[in-house]
């Protein structure tokens, strides 16, 4: 494992404190029961579309599941799942090595609109959530959904260079 992948997972595990301790604090007392800032989650969205969507799924089930652990202990499993369905998801139709600004804007809205519309559905089915689509829709996809895109325009510039660092490996072709 070359040091930068050490340092992007460095990186997320210090977004996955932040966004769980630091964040709350700056965040003002009307907007926390609406907002889930899952910083960890834009951040494998980049991995997805900048990288590869196995190594963004690993990294989504994994921290899915800190988040499962950590912060929403009834149930273990729904973020682990949704988290790497949704990047593996998203890394099939999107794996643009060099992805400009509007299509990884694209790629966070849409991957943050599955993520919380799939745990929506999931909560629903297991009866933790009695109320309807719509009332979550406006309550917290949408705003989480706007959290997370302008979270994604902050880190875009430094992430991306990041990832432009990093060497892209080389697949071997089969020879049949």
């Amino acid at each position: 494992m070359t040091w930068r992948k050490q340092i992007l997972a460095l990186l997320l595990f210090v977004l996955f404190l932040i966004e769980g301790s630091v964040l709350p604090w700056f965040m003002p007392q009307s907007w926390i029961p609406h907002l889930m800032p899952n910083l960890v989650f834009v951040c494998i969205l980049f991995v997805t579309v900048y990288r590869h969507r196995y190594a963004a799924m690993a990294l989504g089930v994994v921290f899915g599941m800190l988040h499962d652990v950590v912060y929403y202990g009834a149930m273990l499993g729904p973020y682990a799942f949704t988290m790497g369905f949704t990047a593996y998801l998203l890394g099939l139709v999107f794996s643009l090595p060099k992805a400009p600004l509007p299509v990884m804007l694209s790629v966070v809205m849409l991957g943050s609109f599955i993520l919380d519309s799939m745990l929506y559905g999931i909560y629903r089915v297991f009866h933790f959530n009695e109320q309807t689509y719509d009332w979550a829709l406006i309550q917290y996809i949408i705003p989480d959904l706007l959290f997370r895109l302008v979270f994604a325009l902050i880190v875009y510039v430094p992430i991306r260079r990041q990832f432009d660092k990093m060497p892209l490996r080389v697949k071997k072709e089969d020879n049949k």
